[in-house]
């Protein structure tokens, strides 16, 4: 199986379709027909509730697929326990299908992940506001977080942008929940979100199918139990390494060239 490879893949391809490619020329107007005007205001309207809420919970089943050499795809998968409390943290429980698990936490000074399984954790200094934090998190420590540009402060402004076409789908359910089915399509991927309808407008699926790689890969997320005033005490964002948990270093990030700039290839994870 090349699941350890997808992992890698998956947190560039994500990263692909949130950030865009640095370098990337870009057509403003060739999709504008495409445009669905009823979608991107719900679009709009979920991405500039999601960009000022100041703390938040939420739970996210999460499913990605591993393209095999035979062209087959296997679905792998995690649940992850989002906590957030701007401006500057964040907490994430991550538990695997298969029982292992793991976590991240962004405190006031530092960013420490830990494995569990592996009774292994890293840290590493840090400042400056969550949106900082994630940056340094991806770019430098070479991290995967998906979905992370949903708990971005700057998400009403980034998303969008990045959308070439925009279609309504149909009103839909989601766990009983009345949604807005809405279909976008991006330069390196498509992606589907399925809205609450009224208020609070959060979304309760994506989809992201990556048309560009081989096999079509697609990364899903249901998401549940949304709680927008949490109780959250600072305690929840100091880690304390378990009972005989050895600390490693971050991978170091090896620098190749790539044309006209470098890119980092992805490490080993703690």
């Amino acid at each position: 199986m090349k699941r350890a490879m997808w992992h890698a893949v998956a947190a560039v391809l994500h990263v692909l379709w949130l950030t865009g490619v640095p370098g990337a020329a870009q057509t403003p107007g060739t999709a504008a027909a495409e445009m669905d005007a009823q979608a991107m205001a719900i679009l709009t309207r979920m991405t500039s509730f999601l960009a000022q809420a100041q703390r938040l919970s939420v739970t996210a089943e999460i499913g990605f697929d591993v393209v095999q050499d035979s062209g087959q795809r296997i679905e792998f998968g995690e649940t992850r326990q989002i906590l957030i409390r701007r401006p500057d943290r964040a907490r994430i429980d991550i538990t695997k299908r298969d029982g292992a698990t793991s976590g991240f936490i962004f405190g006031v000074q530092e960013i420490a992940v830990f494995n569990t399984r592996e009774q292994v954790y890293a840290t590493a200094a840090k400042s400056g506001t969550l949106d900082d934090a994630i940056d340094y998190f991806i770019q430098d420590l070479d991290m995967r977080f998906p979905l992370a540009e949903l708990f971005s402060s700057q998400l009403a402004e980034t998303l969008p942008a990045k959308v070439r076409a925009a279609s309504y789908v149909e009103p839909s359910r989601i766990a009983g929940v009345p949604c807005d089915h809405l279909a976008f399509r991006g330069d390196w991927a498509d992606i589907q979100f399925w809205i609450a309808q009224g208020d609070p407008p959060l979304p309760r699926r994506v989809v992201l199918t990556y048309k560009n790689a081989e096999g079509h890969p697609q990364f899903w997320a249901q998401f549940s139990d949304w709680n927008l005033a949490p109780d959250v005490p600072d305690a929840r964002f100091v880690f304390t390494p378990p009972p005989g948990a050895a600390k490693i270093a971050f991978a170091s990030r090896p620098l190749v060239q790539t044309g006209e700039r470098e890119e980092g290839e992805k490490g080993a994870r703690p």
